[in-house]
């Protein structure tokens, strides 16, 4: 049977791009469908990523019936930093079948390809600073808040379409609870420097500590790979969405002398609170999810984001300054009923995060794969 590739620009009719998931997926307990109004806010052209790139979506059908989906997009904020003519692709979701995954695949490359880029990577829906990487381990355990999920044959239909891997992503799993001794001896000493203070996010002033995060966030991770800046629409837009969800108990800004050094936010796992609306926010469904979060309170937890000022990484009393955070989380974690929570993502060559982590008590249990093509 023939598969018929159908293209759907930005902002346009996303309903089959979003629905294709309930047939992909069906049977899965382990799959958590987005809120639909977010996705469409996403895929239209009021996110403000798209004013610095451009994409499109395509749908893979079969006798009229829609299988699969993926979209492709180019991010100028990516190329002028990075310079390597590579375009993504992102939400690669199909039924185990390598016609169709290699027809949604040359579909996207083709479209990158017209563009002048070099070669393909992802899946990455939309850009670096969203979610990345194909699930190749740990199926067994729903996806975490702005983590992907995957069934376990679609990596190997990505390999079989031409693309190799370029690099693994960790997701790792902590228990909350008390924390190893050389980590409480790590805290208890940069507690005791009169000149480091630490403080959680202020909601009144949300704006003013974002800009501050990402301050030391474009700073910390300068050198990281693939990194790309947010603009000030998508910081703003951060914090329209933090505003929702945000729990300010699970993040911290630190300061050393008043100056902001270094910083960890987590959110509330929203996965865990919508895994039953099936994308849909009615009425009802938002009033459940207001209980679940603000009554009920969540029991997990993902830590997106820490950073340290790079001038503070090798002064030998700050060195646990990154232990600190995670001792405090791990506290805050506790006392708001967390049980245990993800931290992500991290990259596979990042020794130094990922023994931080290991020493917290932290354990690798899923990974995500990025894979590439040359053009």
């Amino acid at each position: 049977m023939t598969v018929e590739i159908r293209e759907t620009p930005i902002g346009g009719k996303v309903e089959p791009f979003l629905d294709v998931v309930d047939y992909i997926y069906r049977k899965n307990p382990n799959y958590v469908r987005p809120l639909d109004m977010d996705m469409k806010q996403r895929l239209s052209r009021k996110n403000p990523l798209f004013e610095h790139a451009e994409g499109t979506l395509f749908t893979a059908h079969r006798n009229g019936f829609c299988v699969g989906r993926i979209s492709a997009q180019i991010d100028r904020e990516h190329l002028a930093r990075h310079g390597d003519d590579a375009g993504f692709f992102g939400f690669f979701d199909t039924i185990e079948d390598e016609e169709v995954s290699k027809a949604l695949l040359d579909a996207a490359a083709s479209w990158l390809r017209s563009r002048g880029m070099k070669r393909m990577r992802g899946p990455i829906s939309l850009g670096i600073n969203e979610e990345l990487g194909c699930l190749v381990e740990g199926f067994d355990t729903p996806p975490m808040i702005m983590m992907h999920h995957h069934r376990p044959y679609q990596g190997p239909l990505v390999e079989k379409a031409g693309l190799v891997k370029l690099k693994d992503f960790y997701a790792w799993r902590y228990v909350v609870g008390d924390v190893p001794p050389r980590v409480q001896k790590a805290h208890d000493e940069i507690e005791a420097l009169p000149e480091v203070k630490t403080r959680h996010i202020d909601m009144k002033n949300l704006e003013r500590d974002l800009r501050t995060v990402m301050d030391i966030f474009n700073d910390a991770w300068h050198d990281n790979w693939s990194y790309v800046p947010l603009t000030e629409a998508e910081l703003l837009k951060m914090g329209e969405d933090l505003k929702l969800i945000a729990i300010p108990a699970l993040s911290y800004i630190a300061e050393v002398d008043g100056e902001p050094a270094a910083f960890a936010i987590a959110l509330p796992n929203v996965n865990e609170l919508i895994h039953d609306l099936d994308g849909k926010l009615t009425p009802l469904g938002f009033s459940k999810l207001l209980w679940r979060l603000k009554v009920v309170g969540p029991k997990t937890a993902r830590l997106l984001l820490l950073g340290i000022r790079r001038k503070y990484r090798n002064v030998r009393k700050y060195a646990g300054l990154s232990t600190f955070l995670y001792a405090k989380m791990n506290r805050a974690g506790r006392d708001l009923g967390i049980q245990w929570g993800e931290l992500s993502w991290t990259d596979e060559e990042n020794g130094p995060v990922n023994v931080g982590i290991r020493l917290m008590g932290g354990k690798v249990y899923k990974r995500y794969r990025v894979y590439e093509r040359v053009l």
